[in-house]
C-alpha cells in the first residue's frame, strides 16, 4: 500500500484563505444508523420522509451509492480516511477492539483542520482510537440507541454552527435506525405504523408476521430520522449559513433485517445518499453512477480547497455534482470481515451495471453470521427459511453454507435469489469478476489475498471463545495488524 502522507501546503493554503476571499464551504454530514435507501424520494411506498425528500429534490439523489463494508466500525473508518478496512486496519467494531493500523493514519478530520476548518462531531465515533480524531467539539458521544432527549443534537449544532464564522465541518451522527426498533419516543412518529400496514423489504423475500412488525417499527425509525434531520436544517437555515453549506445526509450501511447488515448482499451494502449546495450543485438530479463511501473524502478535499492525499482509492463527486458527465468507475468493490467475533465470515465483492460477484473465502464452512442473526433476532422463524423447495429457500440456504463464488445479474435478479456462478452462459462474467476481484486486491493490498494471512486471523477470532462463547474485552489486542502486510 502506498505510504500517504500529508504536506505543509495543506497548512499554506488554510492561512492564505485566512488572509483573503473564503471560498470554502461549510460541510455538514449527516449520517444515521443502519438503513438502507427506504426514503419515500426512493420510491419506498409506506414510509413518510417529507425532509429528506425536500433536501433531494434541492440537490442530488445517489440511486447507486454503497458502504465499503456493511458494518458500523468499519464503514465508519472508510468515510473518515478515504481507504478500504483492509487498507486502514478497522475490520472489525470498535466496541470489540478492532482498530486502524496506525494513529497517524491521514483522515477527514484532520485535513480539514489542515485547511482552515472548525471540526465538531455530536454523536458517536466508533471509529479506533479515538485520538486519531482531533475534533475542536463533540458533546454527545454515545451511541444512544436508547433515544434520550434526541432534541440535544439540534441544540448543541447551533452552538456550533454559530460559534464562529470560521468555515465548519460537522458530522451529526443519529442513533436511528439501528436496533432495537423502537417505534415511538417523544411522540415521534406521531402516528406509527404497525405490521399490519406494511409488507417485509423485498430483498428478504419472505412474509412473515415477525417480520412485518419488524419492518414497520424500521419505517418508524425513518420516519422520526427524518423529522430529527428537518430540524437539523432548520437550525442551519436560521443560522444564515445554509447558502454556503455542503450538506451530505447517508446511511452507514444497510438495515439489520435478514439480508441486509453483515452480509455483502445490496441490503446490506447498499445505503441512500443525497447531496445539497446551494448554487453549486444542479437541483433534482438523479445518478445512476456507481459511488462508494470511499468517494467522500476526495471530494471534500476538493471543495475545501486542502491538500490532496496520495493513495487514495475513490474519487472526487465533484463532477458529478456540477452535472457533469465525466467516465467514471465500471466496477465497484465491498469487502466484510466481521463485526464482533460471533460472525467472522470474510467476504469480497464486485459488481458492475449489471453483475455482482461475491468471494466467499471460507467456502464449505457454515457462516456462523446467519445462524448468529437467525438465534438473536427470528428465533420464531427456526429453520422454516431453508426447508422450502422455492429460490428464496434455496437463498437463505446458500446464505447459511455459501459456496466460494455467487454471481447475480441484477438486472433479473435484484434481490440476489438465483445463484448463477455455476451457470454455462454466465461463465465470461463470472471469469470478468474474479479478474478485476484479484486486481482491485493486488492494487490495494488486501492482505487476505495471501491464505496465511487468513489462517492467522481466524485462529486469532477462534482464541476468543471459551466454551462456545466469545470473551469480550474491549481493550483486546489484535495482532493482525503485525502480520497482514508482512510478505509471505
Amino acid at each position: 500500500m502506498k505510504n500517504i502522507h500529508y504536506s505543509l501546503c495543506g497548512f499554506l493554503l488554510a492561512t492564505v484563505l485566512a488572509c483573503g476571499e473564503n471560498t470554502q464551504p461549510n460541510i455538514l454530514l449527516i449520517t444515521s444508523e443502519d438503513n438502507g435507501p427506504e426514503l419515500g424520494c426512493y420510491g419506498e411506498p409506506y414510509v413518510k420522509t417529507p425532509n429528506l425528500d425536500a433536501l433531494a429534490e434541492k440537490g442530488i439523489r445517489f440511486n447507486r451509492a454503497f458502504v465499503a463494508q456493511p458494518g458500523c466500525s468499519q464503514s465508519r473508518s472508510s468515510i473518515f480516511t478515504g481507504l478500504y478496512p483492509h487498507q486502514n486496519g478497522q475490520i472489525g467494531l470498535a466496541t470489540w477492539g478492532f482498530l486502524m493500523y496506525q494513529e497517524d493514519t491521514p483522515n477527514m478530520v484532520r485535513s480539514l483542520k489542515e485547511a482552515g476548518y472548525r471540526t465538531g462531531l455530536i454523536g458517536k465515533l466508533h471509529v479506533n482510537p479515538e485520538s486519531a480524531f482531533p475534533f475542536d467539539f463533540w458533546p454527545i458521544k454515545a451511541a444512544n440507541f436508547t433515544r434520550t432527549e434526541l432534541n440535544g443534537y439540534e441544540q448543541q449544532a447551533e452552538d456550533f454552527i454559530e460559534a464562529s464564522d470560521q468555515p465548519f465541518f460537522l458530522m451529526v451522527n443519529y442513533p436511528d435506525a439501528h436496533r432495537p426498533f423502537t417505534p415511538q419516543v417523544d411522540n415521534l412518529p406521531v402516528n406509527p405504523l404497525t405490521g399490519d400496514d406494511v409488507k417485509p423489504l423485498a430483498y428478504m423475500g419472505i412474509d412473515h408476521p415477525v417480520l412485518r412488525q419488524e419492518t414497520a417499527d424500521y419505517y418508524n425509525c425513518m420516519s422520526r430520522l427524518d423529522t430529527l434531520v428537518g430540524n437539523l436544517l432548520d437550525t442551519l437555515e436560521r443560522s444564515g449559513k445554509a447558502g454556503n453549506t455542503l450538506v451530505i445526509y447517508l446511511g452507514d450501511h444497510g438495515a439489520d433485517l435478514l439480508r441486509g447488515k453483515r452480509t455483502c448482499y445490496e441490503g446490506g451494502l447498499r445505503v441512500p445518499l443525497i447531496i445539497s449546495w446551494p448554487g453549486n450543485v444542479e437541483a433534482g438530479q438523479v445518478r445512476e453512477e456507481l459511488v462508494s463511501m470511499v468517494d467522500l473524502l476526495p471530494t471534500f478535499l476538493e471543495v475545501s480547497h486542502a491538500q490532496d492525499l496520495d493513495g487514495l482509492p475513490g474519487r472526487s463527486l465533484l463532477p458529478l455534482l456540477k452535472g457533469e458527465t465525466p467516465v467514471w468507475r465500471k466496477y465497484l468493490f465491498a469487502e466484510y470481515h466481521l463485526h464482533s467475533v460471533h460472525n467472522f465470515y470474510p467476504q469480497r465483492s464486485v459488481r458492475d451495471n449489471r453483475y455482482k460477484l461475491i468471494h466467499n473465502l471460507m467456502p464449505g464452512t457454515i457462516n456462523p453470521g446467519y445462524t448468529w442473526t437467525m438465534e438473536t433476532f427470528y428465533p420464531e422463524l427456526g429453520d422454516s427459511l431453508i426447508t422450502g423447495n422455492d429460490p428464496v429457500s434455496a437463498a437463505y440456504r446458500l446464505m447459511k453454507n455459501p459456496p466460494e463464488y455467487e454471481l447475480y445479474d441484477l438486472k433479473k435478479d435484484p434481490y440476489e435469489f438465483n445463484n448463477l456462478s455455476d451457470s454455462k452462459d454466465h461463465q465470461n462474467f463470472l471469469e470478468t469478476l474474479k479478474r478485476e476481484l484479484a486486481a482491485w486486491g493486488k492494487v490495494t493490498s488486501d492482505p487476505l489475498r495471501h491464505p496465511e494471512n487468513l489462517r492467522k486471523l481466524k485462529a486469532e477470532i477462534d482464541a476468543t471463545f471459551a466454551k462456545g462463547e466469545p470473551r469480550k474485552k474491549a481493550k483486546r489486542k489484535w495482532h493482525y495488524p503485525e502480520y497482514f502486510f508482512t510478505a509471505p
